[in-house]
């Protein structure tokens, strides 16, 4: 006997779709896809979801409404993240999208994402230690301390790369000047991270798909590695390896990033933002690797879901 579920993160970059069937207790994909929105361009950091926003937003979802009624999805569930929750139109938002596409959203605070998040990335990681998991999204960034069992701390940051874009990414590419203040103000805003590095002292640092992917992508084509990433629940990128990637990112311009093979056209305006966090939280953390997991917060819904608990906080 199986059911067939579908999973939507409508993230402030990027709309994911899953659908799975649960066979034997166990999830088969069915579709797995992505399609850039931008939601929070031009309102992120006020507060806002733009009209144009919301209508790229509705083209996606009847896109994706449509899969979900061809694959006769009867059981779907939609969370709404950073932009959505910081926005003071939200309901608006919410509204339109029940009116329009009949899917119902469930907006996470951050906690709740973080919590889910590491859900997924401990189906996707082996975790025999200590794990600073990191998600970097377009409104906000989580973090967690776990290991296989438990998670020992969390936090959620509205830091996210599409609030660095607009507060500090102004330039192609992007000026020395502007990665120093933007490293100054990571050392402000995340201070309960360093404390929470040095309180539990994690080993390994996971980084959650969307930039890691991408990262994992382009290192994947530079060493001509016969790995398909989309089969992969997880990918160990080298601190060699990182530094290399780091350095070609913050030097490049955006249409020289696109040339790089492995790079994606929805990865590369927030790239460059998102490696120099990433850069920041290395300094943080002793590891000689990124340890990439595939699995983030959709998955982390569709555990949470097999678990029978509510996705909600």
């Amino acid at each position: 006997m199986s059911q067939r579920i579908g999973v939507i993160d409508m993230g402030t970059n990027t709309f994911h779709l899953l659908i799975t069937d649960i066979i034997d207790e166990k999830p088969v994909t069915v579709v797995n896809e992505k399609s850039a929105v931008g939601l929070g361009k031009g309102g992120i950091n006020k507060g806002i979801i733009t009209e144009e926003a919301m209508d790229r937003a509705l083209t996606t979802l009847r896109a994706f409404r449509g899969v979900l009624d061809a694959h006769k999805v009867m059981h779907v569930i939609a969370t709404g993240t950073s932009a959505v929750r910081t926005a003071k139109n939200k309901q608006q938002f919410i509204d339109r999208i029940k009116k329009e596409v009949n899917i119902d959203v469930e907006v996470i605070d951050g906690e709740r994402e973080a919590e889910l998040i590491f859900r997924a990335v401990q189906q996707a990681v082996p975790m025999e230690k200590i794990s600073l998991a990191m998600d970097i999204g377009g409104g906000s960034v989580e973090f967690i301390i776990g290991n296989e069992k438990e998670i020992l701390w969390k936090q959620s940051f509205e830091i996210g790369g599409q609030r660095l874009i607009e507060r500090f990414h102004m330039h192609d590419p992007m000026r020395e000047e502007d990665r120093v203040t933007m490293h100054n103000y990571f050392d402000e805003v995340l201070v309960p991270l360093d404390e929470a590095i040095k309180k539990w002292k994690p080993t390994q640092l996971i980084g959650c798909s969307g930039t890691f992917d991408t990262l994992a992508e382009m290192n994947i084509q530079y060493h001509r590695e016969k790995i398909l990433l989309e089969n992969q629940t997880s990918y160990l990128l080298s601190l060699v390896d990182f530094k290399r990637l780091r350095n070609q990112m913050v030097r490049s311009t955006r249409a020289e990033r696109l040339c790089f093979a492995g790079m994606i056209e929805l990865r590369a305006d927030m790239v460059v933002v998102a490696i120099c966090l990433i850069e920041h939280v290395l300094q943080l953390i002793k590891t000689n690797t990124v340890m990439v997991s595939t699995y983030s917060l959709k998955e982390g819904v569709l555990y949470t879901m097999l678990d029978g608990e509510k996705v909600g906080s």
